[in-house]
């Protein structure tokens, strides 16, 4: 068995959740005259490669410490949306239902292909990669719950809608242009989409069901699409902890690896090896564009 990494890079440069604490690293101890290197770090949960525990939003849930290996380590639905949803576009399960088979009790792991727009990728853009993500609406909120899937995985910031987060407050520019879009494709205002009864509810009305999410998944995600498999997620076993930066992988066999490598090999590279298939930016740029037309 071999190990596919699904986790972005982690540094003073990855940008956290907006608001939240970067990481911030410092020396305390170093080999000349201590002997040894030493270093402290200061930092949120919500940086990087992260699980969100129930207790994020949901005070009788479940800390990360609480979670069983079996829940964090099952067949997974891996699917590309890359080629349905572009900058602010909302996603169904019907999208998802199209392109991969969905089990009850799976993991699911989302590729909108914003890992794209990371900090370590040639297409940098963090405003794309936190505001301009796609998301769902409720109705896939009820799908999951009634698939009752183990967790969700998405390749950007956040598993809501960043338009159904305080975002939409926070970058008035861009929730401009979302309202554009949300007319033109829906034919309603985002606060009629997005209205009060459903404000962050891939967090608020999933977690007290135990249905959690990782966000800000990457690495080679890009090999690996539309297809089912096994996955991890591996947080600390982090008592009280309401999240956990962790590492995310996919489980394939020695032959596949193979194969796989073979086709990263082929591909463009971000600035710390992980393949960048440039095709999904390329439909995102053309769905985006159609979008704000």
């Amino acid at each position: 068995m071999k190990f596919i990494d699904l986790t972005i890079p982690l540094g003073v440069a990855t940008p956290a959740w907006p608001t939240y604490e970067p990481l911030q690293l410092k020396y305390f101890k170093r080999l000349a005259p201590n002997g040894a290197n030493g270093q402290l770090l200061t930092h949120s949960n919500h940086l990087g490669t992260h699980l969100d525990g129930e207790i994020h939003f949901h005070t009788p849930g479940k800390d990360i410490a609480s979670l069983e290996m079996d829940f964090l380590i099952h067949d997974a639905a891996i699917v590309d949306l890359s080629d349905a949803c572009g900058d602010y576009d909302i996603y169904t399960s019907k999208m998802v239902e199209e392109r991969v088979e969905v089990r009850e009790g799976d993991i699911l792991i989302i590729h909108t292909g914003y890992h794209h727009f990371g900090w370590d990728s040639p297409y940098a853009d963090e405003i794309r990669y936190m505001v301009k993500h796609p998301g769902p609406d409720r109705e896939f909120a009820e799908w999951a719950k009634a698939k009752k899937l183990r967790w969700i995985g998405v390749d950007c910031g956040s598993a809501d809608h960043p338009m159904n987060t305080i975002i939409r407050d926070w970058m008035p520019r861009q929730t401009r242009e979302a309202e554009r879009v949300f007319k033109k494709k829906f034919g309603k205002a985002l606060a009629e989409v997005f209205d009060d009864t459903k404000y962050q509810l891939m967090h608020l009305e999933m977690f007290p069901h135990g249905i959690i999410h990782a966000e800000c998944l990457g690495g080679d995600i890009d090999l690996l699409l539309n297809r089912r498999m096994t996955v991890g997620f591996l947080p600390w076993r982090f008592v009280d902890g309401e999240a956990s930066i962790g590492r995310c992988v996919a489980m394939v066999d020695d032959a596949e690896y193979e194969s796989l490598m073979a086709r990263k090999a082929e591909l463009p590279k971000t600035k710390f090896g992980d393949a960048s298939d440039p095709s999904h930016v390329e439909r995102l740029n053309e769905l985006s564009k159609a979008n704000q037309a």
